[in-house]
């Protein structure tokens, strides 16, 4: 059975909360950080910034970048496999209109960029313009 949309974040969501990330905004938590991932305050020059606070070893860096790959491709592998629209794709669009408030806004932006998407690839695609029209049918 395929995973539904919000199986698969679910499950990419714990495997970005198992990589090893710090979060760091003081010296003392990146301390605490450092040690946690088996570095020294003196190792400064092995972290990565990510941006915001968030920090890993420059060398998962590949790792992480894997990571994303993986998840992305992921999702188009789920999208494209809904040759229906009726499935994945239905639940995602459901899910992700209910999670940018579509019920007070009636405005597809939010949803659409959240997925990477715009109104002109969902057009382009019957399955995600199925799939779309069906979630949209709720409101």
């Amino acid at each position: 059975m395929e995973e539904t949309y919000q199986e698969l974040k679910r499950r990419q969501q714990e495997e970005i909360n198992n990589f090893p990330f710090i979060f760091a905004f003081n010296d003392k938590q990146l301390a605490e950080g450092m040690e946690k991932i088996g570095l020294t305050i003196k190792d400064t020059d092995k972290l990565l910034s990510l941006g915001s606070g968030s920090f890993i070893k420059k060398t998962d860096r590949d790792a992480l970048n894997e990571l994303f790959k993986k998840h992305t491709q992921e999702m188009n592998d789920a999208i494209k496999n809904d040759t229906k629209g009726e499935g994945f794709i239905f639940d995602m669009f459901q899910y992700e209109l209910d999670n940018h408030e579509y019920c007070v806004t009636y405005d597809t932006y939010d949803t659409l960029s959240s997925l990477g998407l715009t109104i002109e690839k969902v057009n382009n695609n019957p399955a995600l313009k199925k799939g779309l029209h069906l979630a949209l049918q709720k409101y």
